[in-house]
């Protein structure tokens, strides 16, 4: 018998109070069919995020919406370890709570992908990262700082067991390493939009 695939969507989050509960209701909404948990990685959120999140628990139940804490702000490379730490399905979603993706893992930076709601400076700073890793690094894919992403767990689970970074650069060295350890990465044209609520953590 063939095993049903299951999903555990990791969502780090800091002050994203006006912005949680519409994403989980967009995840409940479009994954109807989808056996999935949202584990929300909270970083001591001073808006009250994680008052939010404990009444969505109380709509939507606590098996299906895990909030898994930490005291402060510990980088974005932890919150997913952590995340990792309670996912229980064979896939894992990683993804920002600013509402800025729709559709599946994927990139802003080939034919039919795209970036909303970012000013020139911004927009540089990304494409240049990427254009300055891919000449260095040579990982194989076109978007290395992109946050939305689904892996295989145990990839994940050997990935990130090798990672050093903790900050934003995370993202980076993840699919860096998984092509350099032979994975299999495909790529999706998405269009970023930019967040609804709230400001950007990379300031």
């Amino acid at each position: 018998m063939e095993q049903k695939n299951n999903y555990s969507i990791i969502v780090p989050t800091y002050n994203e109070r006006l912005n949680i509960a519409l994403i989980v209701y967009l995840i409940f909404k479009h994954l109807r069919d989808v056996d999935f948990e949202i584990i929300v990685v909270d970083d001591g959120s001073p808006d009250g995020t994680q008052e939010v999140v404990k009444q969505l628990q109380k709509l939507y139940g606590e098996d299906r919406i895990l909030l898994r804490p930490r005291p402060k702000k510990l980088g974005l490379g932890t919150a997913y370890i952590h995340g990792l730490k309670h996912a229980s399905g064979n896939f894992v979603v990683i993804m920002d709570a600013d509402l800025s993706h729709h559709v599946i893992t994927g990139t802003r930076y080939v034919r039919g992908g795209g970036v909303h709601g970012w000013n020139l400076m911004r927009k540089l700073t990304s494409r240049g990262a990427n254009v300055l890793a891919q000449t260095l690094l040579w990982p194989g894919v076109s978007d290395l700082t992109g946050s939305f992403r689904l892996y295989k767990k145990s990839v994940l689970e050997d990935v990130i067991s090798s990672c050093v970074s903790k900050g934003y650069v995370f993202q980076m060295e993840m699919i860096v390493r998984a092509s350099k350890k032979g994975y299999h990465i495909e790529e999706v044209p998405i269009t970023f939009v930019d967040r609804v609520f709230g400001s950007s953590k990379l300031g």
